[in-house]
């Protein structure tokens, strides 16, 4: 059986649903050990872990200009095209994310407060690699911070067999705009990042995905380095009503599938009728799925669950998708989604299907999973940005609050807080 369904699940098993992903405890040790090691050793540790973990000695470990041209060589010319047409939709989607740099208003006459806001300076991105490639998410964690304004950002991401970095991730990341790739992976490159090294420059924030080792890496260092959020494997949920195109769903459900044993596809939908033929698609589509082994693995962590389309919501906001498609009657579409409170991204309609956002339609692909998007939001401009409140008061606006700040700081015990006040009227 490849899916759970509802009249099966226990409430143990509802809640291991969505507790999901949670508890890395296993490998915490190993993270820590790495972690000192590299802070103390620096590059030395690096290359000995990435000959330990990766098989590949490397002399050094930047991509040099010579390695980026050769790259660039390399990859195919049409393929440069899809790759700039989603960096200019990522890019200018997250144009429109930027806040105004500066803003005051009068709150009281005399009294003028504001907001400034800056970026970062130093960003690092972690991309995985070594045998696969992943340019996608070199632009969806390069080209934010860059439109931001960050001065320097950084990517680190393992090797290949033979000492390079894969060419697509080194086309993606010069078409977004990155100012330097080292050839490091795991959580040697987060502490790395996080510390500095001879070679490496600490940065100030870390975001990307990974393995179990990199999310406990990332959790681990932030006394010395923000990170986006923990990530854990890859996850769709799916509200789908009796109006939903069967053969979409099992598609979609199939997508999310393949990505690794570990992702989770869970359709709550109001129809046990439709519930059993995407079932039975999913099932026919299998035997002829270049990835079915792995589609199958997933699919043993997935679940049709039946209910009511509020109960099919409240279950979404419970489980707290790192993606959500709604697929219902499009005259109920909008008041679904206006009853959606957590969720990475919201894909809407039958032809929103998750794959388009995560590579050409411009919103971004890293996205909390786990749960995680009960309190985070998926990468954007603001995530490389801070904010810093300004004051413009004179002697009139002081003095219309003056009186509350000496009695609440004498409350407090904090009478030279009380002084720096009554000085200004002596």
């Amino acid at each position: 059986m490849l899916f759970k369904y509802i009249s099966d699940l226990t409430d143990i098993e509802k809640e291991k649903l969505i507790m999901r992903g949670r508890g890395l405890s296993d490998v915490r040790e190993s993270v820590f050990s790495i972690l000192e090691n590299v802070e103390k050793r620096k590059d030395s540790a690096l290359f000995e872990y990435t000959e330990k973990f990766d098989k590949v000695h490397l002399d050094s470990l930047e991509v040099s200009e010579d390695e980026t041209e050769e790259a660039l060589r390399l990859v195919d010319s049409e393929l440069m095209k899809h790759l700039n047409t989603a960096a200019d939709n990522i890019r200018q989607f997250h144009k429109s994310q930027l806040p105004k740099p500066v803003w005051y208003g009068e709150y009281n006459e005399g009294i003028v407060l504001g907001q400034k806001a800056t970026p970062i300076f130093r960003a690092g991105c972690y991309i995985p690699g070594g045998r696969a490639s992943y340019p996608s998410t070199v632009l969806m964690t390069v080209l934010p911070a860059k439109v931001a304004g960050v001065s320097e950002v950084i990517i680190c991401t393992p090797p290949m067999s033979d000492g390079r970095v894969h060419p697509l991730t080194i086309a993606a990341a010069k078409i977004a705009g990155a100012d330097k790739i080292y050839k490091v992976g795991g959580a040697q490159a987060i502490a790395a990042m996080a510390y500095g090294t001879e070679t490496i420059y600490p940065v100030d924030k870390i975001v990307g995905p990974g393995n179990v080792f990199v999310t406990e890496a990332k959790k681990m260092v932030r006394d010395f380095a923000e990170i986006d959020f923990p990530a854990g494997p890859s996850e769709v949920l799916i509200i789908a009503d009796e109006t939903a195109n069967v053969s979409f769903v099992a598609a979609d459900i199939s997508a999310q599938a393949e990505h690794d044993p570990y992702s989770v596809s869970i359709l709550v939908t109001t129809s046990e009728k439709f519930a059993k033929d995407v079932y039975e698609c999913v099932k026919a589509e299998m035997k002829f799925a270049k990835r079915a082994d792995i589609i199958q693995k997933a699919l043993e962590n997935s679940a049709i669950l039946i209910g009511s389309i509020g109960e099919c919501i409240s279950f979404s906001n419970e489980y707290a998708p790192e993606h959500l498609q709604i697929m219902v009657d499009e005259s109920i579409e909008d008041s679904v989604l206006d009853r959606i409170i957590n969720a990475g991204s919201i894909f809407v309609g039958d032809y929103a299907p998750v794959p388009a956002g995560d590579y050409a339609s411009g919103t971004n692909h890293v996205l909390p999973t786990s749960g995680y998007a009960k309190i985070h939001s998926g990468l954007n401009v603001l995530s490389f940005m801070k904010f810093s409140t300004i004051q413009k008061i004179n002697k009139e606006g002081l003095s219309k609050i003056k009186d509350a700040v000496i009695s609440l700081s004498e409350t407090e015990g904090l009478f030279a807080h009380a002084d720096s006040i009554r000085k200004r009227f002596d």
